[in-house]
């Protein structure tokens, strides 16, 4: 059985570090994971431009819906301008017409910018009601995968959506679970599906040591940081079931 690779999303640099210490095989790149992963940083994407590990820039200007004005795309058309630019491996992305629909015109645009760089496209794909138009479109607008849950809140509820887009899919695209992929659920999905590569946040929660940074509204009393004891076992756990 071939590979499986890992990747892991992370939203700082610690989480960069933790997932480059436990084994990443690639990194998705983001801010504000608590929200389903926004652009990152300028100085955070030049960090990791620089890391040993391939990562790939989330580009997605702000909370919400997927359904982007013309200024929106210009300025996600210039983050992908920097990401490149600093050696980003590639961008993550998606964009949606107001029935869920993707936009085809809009995710053409975007690609014409990258040009030959690689692109994931994002979860916008389980907000779609017709799957197998949605992986041609992906298709034809150069995407390398696609990043689903099965069109449900995790990849464990999305089974059948997810089998049925890897049928659909044929070896054209990969079909990347992700969404609750966790050290519970990974054994369960791999030997339901056949995919070459998930997607984890392989994080910990952990509460905030400043009630008053808390109070403030600066912090939430818990979070989620990515932890390489996690990312290590996920990898170890993975390679078990390919050996």
């Amino acid at each position: 059985m071939a590979d499986i690779l890992l990747e892991v999303c992370v939203d700082d640099i610690a989480g960069l570090k933790a997932a480059i210490k436990g084994g990443a095989d690639r990194i998705e790149l983001c801010s504000a994971l608590s929200v389903g992963g926004l652009t990152p940083s300028v100085g955070l994407m030049s960090l990791a431009g620089r890391s040993p590990v391939p990562c790939y820039a989330m580009i997605r200007p702000r909370v919400g819906d997927f359904v982007y004005s013309a200024d929106e795309l210009a300025v996600m058309e210039d983050d992908i301008r920097f990401a490149a630019s600093c050696g980003i491996a590639g961008v993550v992305f998606g964009a949606s017409l107001p029935d869920g629909r993707l936009d085809q015109n809009a995710l053409m645009q975007l690609s014409e910018v990258i040009g030959s760089m690689p692109r994931t496209l994002h979860r916008a794909f389980d907000l779609v009601p017709d799957m197998e138009e949605a992986i041609e479109i992906a298709i034809s607008c150069g995407f390398e995968r696609i990043l689903s849950s099965g069109r449900a809140v995790s990849a464990s509820d999305g089974i059948d959506d997810l089998k049925t887009a890897i049928k659909t899919a044929a070896g054209r695209i990969s079909i990347m679970p992700g969404s609750g992929v966790n050290l519970k659920t990974i054994d369960s999905l791999l030997a339901k599906l056949d995919v070459s590569e998930v997607h984890s946040s392989c994080s910990s929660s952990v509460g905030s040591n400043n009630p008053a940074v808390v109070d403030f509204g600066f912090s939430a009393s818990a979070i989620k940081q990515t932890d390489a004891t996690i990312v290590r076992a996920m990898k170890n756990r993975i390679a078990s079931r390919t050996q």
